[in-house]
């Protein structure tokens, strides 16, 4: 029957010959028998699940042990099917065991070339600064040790987070990732942690949280700053004693989650101010991993350029463009204050409206055309006459202005703290210079 279905069968009399024909020999399914000589067919089941995983085993079995055989299937066992069997049903469990086979082969695929996408060598970053990141990374990624990423919005937090955990013996696990701030504070417990049904009013079934979803892998928790009291304290009692409760349960859930955090805020001032734990923080800060803004980068800034230039096109499937010199030297003086994904972001833009083989300086965004002379020539072309003072003291307000937005994440509260003046009036001076917010 399996040679007409297009299988190729493997016969075997006993568990030791089962066990080095799979050893040699790339195998879809196995149909084993519960009774067999030598080792029990339990055992040797119990046996193939250590070994292989990810194998589909079909359980044959006479019909008054069909007990046992669903005892088989709480070990592992794919299906079982019952002698004398029928061709119709036995033709389609090994259809669904070779689907579920091959499936397993494919996401093994997917998760070796996830991994091998962030690898540290494709990440870009030649520049001393980037490489004490990836030193930082190298070292901390087999451990299990608890990793704090600060930076600027857009300078490449997620990015690193996957780094470390792609290059961890958890790399073949799930990577889960949240954004605390993307969530309101009164679900973002139940995202988390999970809830019981009936634990509230849309709670109609249970709910298994991003916890127990990451369990033996990692748990990436952006922007975690933005955490609110309550999920700050339950989020302490998992990093403390590796537990929780679901909302509305009262039965411990254990698990085994590294945690990679991150953020764009100044958490020291956050527990100045009583919006974040210091208990948690110190819990949180065993490693930190600080990646720099893109203006503290220009060693990395062509080469990104470059990439993206080059990467965007191909995955739009479109003709690579040329940036002329002048539209380099134009992206090389600009501060960023989006940082990487400003860049990346600007780059697809031009590759998709900039008409013709080249992008030219006068297809770059007015921000970026405007801010294209360094201040610190400003003196000098006013006082040959070649610059008016009214221009030069806007364009030299714009570059501070722009400075203070990418210290602080483009936060225009905090950037006008900075300037000692007012969010209403930064807003004001932003519109008048034509400064935008970058895209997110």
């Amino acid at each position: 029957m399996v040679l007409k279905e297009g299988y190729e069968p493997f016969a075997v009399g006993s568990s030791g010959e089962a066990l080095e024909t799979l050893a040699s020999t790339s195998v879809d399914v196995v149909l084993l028998d519960i009774v067999m000589p030598g080792m029990d067919g339990l055992q040797l089941l119990e046996d193939l699940r250590v070994r292989f995983p990810n194998l589909p085993i079909v359980m044959l079995t006479a019909t008054k042990t069909v007990k046992t055989a669903v005892g088989a299937m709480k070990l592992g066992a794919f299906d079982y099917i019952t002698k004398p069997f029928d061709v119709d049903e036995l033709r389609v469990i090994l259809d669904k065991a070779t689907e579920r086979a091959e499936l397993v082969r494919e996401v093994e695929e997917l998760r070796s070339e996830v991994g091998r996408r962030y690898q540290l060598d494709n990440i870009i970053g030649r520049s001393a600064r980037m490489q004490e990141v990836f030193r930082t990374v190298l070292t901390v990624a087999p451990l299990k040790t608890t990793v704090l990423i600060t930076g600027e919005s857009g300078t490449g937090k997620e990015l690193i987070a996957k780094a470390i955990h792609y290059q961890s013996p958890r790399g073949r696990r799930p990577l889960v990732t949240l954004n605390c701030a993307a969530i309101p504070e009164t679900l973002l417990e139940s995202e988390l942690f999970g809830h019981e049904k009936g634990s509230f009013t849309d709670a109609h079934q249970k709910k298994l949280g991003q916890f127990e979803m990451a369990h033996e892998g990692s748990l990436f928790l952006d922007e975690i700053g933005e955490m609110g009291p309550g999920t700050q304290a339950k989020l302490l009692r998992v990093l403390e004693h590796g537990e929780f409760l679901r909302v509305g349960g009262t039965k411990p859930v254990t698990v085994d989650v590294r945690i990679i955090a991150a953020t764009n805020r100044d958490l020291g001032a956050a527990i100045k101010d009583g919006t974040f734990r210091p208990d948690l923080f110190y819990r949180l800060n065993v490693v930190t991993v600080h990646l720099p803004p893109l203006r503290e980068r220009r060693d990395d800034l062509i080469l990104l350029i470059r990439h993206f230039a080059q990467s965007k096109a191909r995955d739009m499937g479109i003709p690579e463009k040329t940036l002329k010199p002048e539209t380099v030297d134009a992206l090389l003086r600009y501060p960023w204050p989006g940082n990487v994904r400003e860049l990346e972001n600007l780059l697809e833009r031009l590759l998709v409206l900039c008409e013709g083989p080249t992008i030219a300086f006068e297809d770059l965004p007015d921000q970026i055309r405007r801010s294209e002379q360094d201040p610190g020539t400003i003196k000098e072309q006013v006082l040959e006459g070649r610059k008016s003072l009214g221009t030069a003291v806007d364009e030299f307000e714009r570059e501070i202005i722009l400075e203070a937005l990418g210290q602080t994440s483009f936060n225009q509260t905090r950037a006008a703290d900075m300037l000692g003046t007012t969010r209403r009036i930064l807003k004001y001076r932003m519109d008048k210079l034509g400064i935008a917010a970058p895209e997110r």
